[in-house]
């Protein structure tokens, strides 16, 4: 199975860096030729600190390969700082990045931006929007418990335990519980209250995997093992050592190219453009199951996106013109 796998990955990889010397080192590299690139980064989300290094290393990398870069720290007079810049590279989590907010921002302004546009930002955002949508087109989600009248008894009812209680539109597992019996529910609840609206999610015992996409292609699938939590937290997802990625995921041929359709079906049913990274729970068959597609994934050099990448030979100041060339359809 790896060695089949290993072969596919190879001829990607060839593919990929072929068009890689023939475009994007040409025609396309020219296209930002004395631009300049303003790289928002920071907000006022619970994920500040990562967009601040995330948006530290997309700098770097566009330094590194000759373009003009302004960091641009969102805040509430985000609409000054972006005056002057050619082009936006979106390097922010949560709100107002990741909701549709700055991109309605820069649309109004009429300056082209990387990634997915003002409808895939929101939806992907919107956990429970993003469920209902998978739900309609026959992608697998684990199942789930919403109302706007929340009733614990009902979700009971609906779920068996463990139960996992997520905040609506948070990332990086912010204020995400698993519940094992009703007491550690109410505690979960109070947590999630914190983030406003939440809900309830049927917790699947497997694999916790994710697959990006680049310009419509699937990435290789990734494998997530933390190595002491019961789930991949923040903690696990930000401490040096804690889990363990693998690529290419260990599991069986079918369910891998089955994961690698969903990611591609899941990034196209909310709009999505440019680049995504969906993330999926495998249960102890290795059936796939969506969990949210993240429209602006983490852009630190070892994040999931960067690893599965450098896996097919994409290394990160590639995959960041990549990004970068997302902008081009706004022009």
């Amino acid at each position: 199975m790896c060695a089949a796998i290993c072969s596919t990955l190879q001829t990607a990889c060839l593919t990929f860096h072929s068009m890689w010397l023939s475009f994007g080192m040409n025609r396309e590299r020219r296209r930002f030729k004395n631009k300049l690139i303003g790289v928002l980064h920071g907000g006022w989300s619970s994920e500040r600190d990562i967009s601040l290094a995330s948006g530290t290393c997309v700098m770097q990398a566009l330094k590194r390969q000759g373009f003009k870069v302004k960091s641009i720290d969102v805040d509430r007079n985000v609409v000054k700082k972006l005056k002057g810049i050619d082009v936006a590279f979106i390097a922010l989590h949560g709100r107002p990045g990741e909701d549709g907010t700055i991109q309605g921002v820069l649309d109004f302004m009429g300056i082209p931006y990387t990634g997915s546009g003002v409808i895939g930002s929101a939806i992907g955002m919107d956990k429970i929007v993003s469920k209902r949508i998978f739900d309609a087109v026959g992608i697998p989600t684990p199942k789930y418990y919403y109302q706007e009248q929340m009733d614990v008894g009902e979700a009971i009812s609906n779920l068996d335990f463990p139960i996992v209680v997520k905040p609506r539109a948070e990332g990086s597992s912010v204020g995400v519980t698993i519940a094992e019996n009703k007491k550690e529910l109410n505690k979960a609840i109070k947590k999630a209250r914190r983030y406003a609206d939440f809900f309830f999610e049927q917790y699947i015992d497997g694999m916790m995997a994710t697959c990006g996409i680049i310009n419509d292609v699937p990435m290789p699938v990734l494998e997530i093992a933390p190595k002491r939590r019961k789930f991949y937290d923040y903690k696990s997802k930000y401490t040096k050592g804690m889990t363990e990625y693998i690529v290419p995921a260990r599991i069986p041929k079918e369910q891998y190219k089955m994961t690698q359709r969903y990611a591609l079906a899941a990034h196209r049913s909310i709009s999505a453009h440019g680049f995504s990274r969906v993330d999926f729970v495998l249960d102890v068959n290795h059936n796939p199951y969506v969990l949210e597609v993240n429209t602006i994934p983490g852009l630190l050099a070892e994040s999931n996106l960067p690893l599965e990448a450098r896996a097919i030979g994409l290394g990160y100041d590639e995959l960041i013109f990549e990004i970068l060339k997302t902008s081009l359809v706004r022009f």
